[in-house]
């Protein structure tokens, strides 16, 4: 290290290059969007590069100086051997220093192998032992936990990069694709989000809730209630809504990743479940109002910089045992319905506040 405490850069001269790890879901990778902008905004001379996803690309597109690369976990990057090739191929591309926001398995094998080419490596602390009290039936330890956004900063403080994510700047909203416009029309109404689904049901409005809230929303007239979703079950019972009710309409299916995020930029407000829609939105500002079942922004989920008045939760009297778990894969006896506890009437008052 250099007196600054910050990782020298190597022996050829070149900038400092950053490998970041954050593969898995889309939630998890569009939380790392404010850090990264916030680390190359107060280092410029910083080259990212991105182990994730391609399909993820576009989250990164307005960040100067990061790049992406697709970690083929299925094909050749998979297995012990495929690691050690993915391994060699991100030795090749220079790096200097790796920051592992995942901390899996497959992640730990590959800081063996970057050991063993002398790479500097640093992991994210995910708290578990703090998570766990968290969201144990007994003794419960009740508390705001760190968010996953300061995890992740800390990992770059490690390595000599100090982060303050209060200096994140919201970009500039995309352009609308020409195809948004064509699906969506002119933005003569308030656009409206809204993301009723989730990776697991636990963390889902029931169906004929959420109708309700539509119902209502979409009958005021000045309101555009733009559905998102993905798979065929979802796909259908969004299309549902969009030929029941007016002033709403479904892209499930309908728009490429990139195309949906230049609409979700642009839109008034959002409502999401705990998933990875609240996310996406978090990045460009827009108001976003979260519904929780047997998860609780306590775990350090919520959407960046989003106040907690906006996380609509069950009855935590009915159901103390809140949060039952980090992800919503826990579902104690009697908890199968925590969701019901929260009125519509809520949830579109909480949506009318905010647009």
């Amino acid at each position: 290290m250099n007196s600054s405490g910050q990782v020298s850069a190597n022996n050829s001269g070149k900038l400092q290059h950053i490998l970041v790890i954050r593969l898995s879901a889309m939630g998890d990778v569009a939380m790392t969007v404010p850090v990264l902008s916030v680390l190359v905004h107060k280092y410029p001379e910083l080259t990212i590069t991105v182990l994730t996803k391609h399909f993820f690309t576009p989250l990164f597109s307005h960040l100067p100086n990061v790049r992406i690369y697709e970690a083929d976990l299925k094909g050749v990057h998979n297995g012990v051997l495929g690691l050690g090739t993915l391994a060699t191929e991100l030795r090749d591309e220079e790096i200097d220093a790796v920051a592992d926001l995942h901390d899996v398995l497959r992640t730990n094998v590959l800081r063996s192998l970057f050991y063993f080419y002398g790479i500097k490596f640093k992991q994210i602390d995910k708290g578990r032992a703090e998570k766990k009290a968290l969201t144990r039936d007994h003794n419960k330890e009740f508390r705001q936990l760190k968010s996953t956004h300061q995890r992740y900063a800390d990992v770059f403080e490690e390595l000599g990069f100090p982060l303050d994510l209060s200096e994140y700047s919201i970009p500039p909203k995309r352009k609308l694709l020409s195809k948004v416009h064509d699906l969506v029309g002119k933005q003569s109404q308030k656009w409206l989000g809204v993301a009723p689904f989730a990776q697991h049901q636990s963390k889902c409005y029931p169906v004929d809730l959420m109708e309700e809230v539509i119902a209502n929303l979409s009958s005021r007239g000045n309101i555009k209630i733009i559905l998102f979703g993905g798979g065929d079950t979802e796909k259908e019972q969004l299309e549902n809504w969009e030929h029941k009710f007016e002033n709403c309409i479904s892209v499930v299916g309908k728009l490429r990743f990139s195309e949906e995020l230049s609409l979700i930029s642009n839109l008034d407000g959002i409502l999401s479940m705990d998933s990875g829609n609240a996310h996406l939105a978090a990045i460009f500002g827009i108001p976003v109002i979260s519904m929780w079942g047997v998860t609780h922004p306590y775990t350090g989920f919520k959407a960046f910089n989003q106040p907690m008045e906006n996380c609509i939760l069950p009855d935590l009297d009915l159901y103390p045992k809140i949060p039952t778990s980090v992800y919503g894969n826990k579902v104690p006896e009697g908890y199968e319905e925590v969701m019901r506890s929260i009125p519509p009437e809520k949830v579109i008052q909480k949506v009318l506040e905010n647009l």
